[in-house]
């Protein structure tokens, strides 16, 4: 998918696109490292946009495993359908989503890898997302999602944090990712085994 349709898709909805260009590639690849995707079996994308995490995804995740990707912008959904063939993409919000129609019974998501423009959201959302997904978090998987450096001091990016803090599992922050636009830093919830 091109730039200018990134834009375009931004600017029609920027409340749900959230950003005015895709995650670099170094920043995909720090959130699938920080996620272990290449050691996951079952991957959860939230808010896969243009693809620009997804295709580090598909990069390192093993064969036989699976990726789910929550989309609510419908054109990025077909491009990624058509880009992505082996994994599955349903136009859904995250707070909605259904997983028992996706996980087998008692399964859960070895890694969660979220795009979602978190400071974007009401805090109302951002609680029903965390607490609607988390819970499909596999003992000892990891959900993982970006923030950029410098508006994680605004007030919307401080009470983020605090949310995060309050999940269950350990929460740690990875270096900055300078080679992004804007430099971003990956938070990291390890659940316990």
């Amino acid at each position: 998918m091109s730039a200018a349709t990134f834009a375009k898709e931004f600017f029609r909805n920027w409340k749900t696109t959230g950003a005015v260009c895709p995650s670099s590639r170094e920043l995909a690849e720090r959130m699938c490292e920080a996620a272990q995707v290449p050691r996951a079996q079952r991957v959860l994308e939230l808010g896969p946009g243009t693809g620009a995490i997804t295709q580090v995804i598909q990069g390192c995740l093993p064969a036989k495993s699976r990726c789910l990707g929550l989309e609510l912008n419908e054109v990025f959904v077909r491009d990624l359908h058509a880009r992505f063939p082996t994994f599955d993409f349903v136009e859904a919000a995250a707070q909605e989503y259904d997983f028992s129609t996706y996980l087998p019974a008692g399964e859960g998501f070895d890694a969660i890898v979220s795009g979602l423009p978190w400071t974007a959201f009401p805090e109302e959302l951002q609680r029903s997302i965390l607490n609607h997904v988390l819970p499909h978090l596999a003992p000892g998987g990891r959900f993982v999602t970006f923030a950029y450096w410098g508006f994680h001091q605004l007030p919307g990016g401080r009470r983020f944090k605090e949310l995060l803090k309050g999940q269950e599992g350990k929460l740690t922050v990875t270096e900055i990712e300078w080679r992004n636009v804007p430099p971003a830093f990956v938070y990291v919830i390890e659940r316990e085994t």
